[in-house]
């Protein structure tokens, strides 16, 4: 895809800030282009600016592990190599690595993802096993190490997608996780409609004529990441309800055919003044009608409520564009601008998924102005 997109950057290390307020005034910097889709292909992306000036890419790539890309701009790319290397010999975790997040925290580097647990631990021999890890380094680059040879901690369900929140004026930090579909049967108003019309799916999970479901839940995280305080809150879950307005964009894979799945998954929160905003994806994540909502709360864990004007971001194909399958983001706050880094397929390539980087805009509290 030939598109340019100019990003405002300034270089100034610590005076970077992720996920604070947009208050920052520009400053005047030289302008540096940067072309979509970044030349790295990967899913599940997340950038870290690190204390060194650079940023660093993560995402969904190898089989057994994590790679690394960094960039002095943003425009070019080094790769770093693999970084985390798990399925290993003694390790909680087997396979499917999936969706990192690396967080600075006090000099050291801490990497958050999902992964199967080991037949060690899957006693009952689920298909599907994941749960969430964190390792550590001392480097962006690795290499990262367990902090611990286990889960954080073990629901009774499978999940994914983990995101933490560190509230720097409470001290505390939040754990934001999707519930896996799996064995996750519904019989909401909208589930028995969709039952109803008998859909023909190209991919059957479980009994054909269930709807399954994930949602995405909530809870304190204990500060040296060892556990959770509390039971999880359920935070978000697709839509229940026929005549709910949401109803339609997160049930397109159902509705055309692809799989006896809705997703509500891959949440990301950061704060803007006193509202906390929520970005999640529905829908099959192989498939073009992977879209991107999000929604809004006064408290960390809720409630939150979902935004009139979603999707915000979706495949552009039916206006002449070339991007489909877009999901699965992060913002990052560059100078009082912020940015969704994402990925996609394009219609060159519907293998492989690709990162790409727009701007956004808030104005009263709604999410604007998404390029792509």
């Amino acid at each position: 895809m030939k598109r340019y997109i100019v990003l405002m950057l300034v270089f100034m290390g610590c005076g970077l800030c992720f996920f604070a307020a947009c208050t920052s005034k520009q400053s005047e910097q030289p302008l540096i282009v940067i072309k979509n889709p970044l030349p790295i292909k990967l899913g599940d992306p997340f950038l870290l600016h690190a204390n060194d000036g650079k940023y660093y890419l993560y995402g969904t790539s190898l089989k057994d592990g994590f790679e690394c890309f960094s960039s002095k701009d943003l425009q070019n790319w080094d790769s770093c190599g693999q970084v985390y290397k798990g399925g290993q010999d003694g390790q909680w975790n087997k396979n499917c690595f999936w969706a990192p997040e690396v967080y600075e925290r006090n000099g050291k580097y801490y990497l958050f993802y999902s992964a199967n647990v080991n037949d060690s631990i899957n006693v009952n021999q689920e298909k599907e096993s994941f749960n969430i890890g964190v390792a550590v380094s001392n480097s962006p680059m690795g290499p990262f190490e367990d902090l611990y040879n286990r889960p954080i901690f073990t629901p009774k369900f499978p999940i994914i997608d983990a995101n933490v929140y560190f509230d720097d004026q409470t001290g505390k930090c939040y754990l934001y996780f999707s519930r896996c579909c799996y064995q996750h049967p519904v019989n909401s108003e909208l589930a028995i409609q969709m039952k109803k019309e008998n859909h023909t799916y190209q991919i059957i999970e479980g009994n054909k004529d269930e709807i399954q479901e994930s949602w995405i839940y909530g809870v304190e995280l204990k500060s040296d990441f060892s556990g959770v305080i509390g039971p999880p809150q359920l935070l978000l879950q697709p839509p229940t309800k026929m005549n709910d307005k949401q109803a339609e964009w997160e049930s397109r894979s159902v509705l055309y055919g692809e799989v006896n799945r809705r997703w509500t998954e891959g949440p990301f929160v950061f704060k803007v003044e006193d509202t906390y905003y929520m970005m999640y994806s529905a829908n099959f994540y192989k498939g073009p009608y992977y879209a991107v909502g999000y929604a809004t709360s006064k408290k960390p864990l809720g409630p939150f409520y979902k935004a009139y004007n979603n999707p915000i971001l979706q495949k552009n194909t039916d206006k002449g564009g070339n991007i489909t399958g877009t999901g699965h983001n992060m913002i990052i706050n560059i100078d009082g601008q912020l940015y969704i880094v994402y990925h996609a397929y394009t219609t060159d390539d519907t293998q492989h998924r690709v990162v790409m980087i727009d701007t956004l805009t808030i104005k009263n509290e709604q999410i604007l102005n998404i390029k792509n």
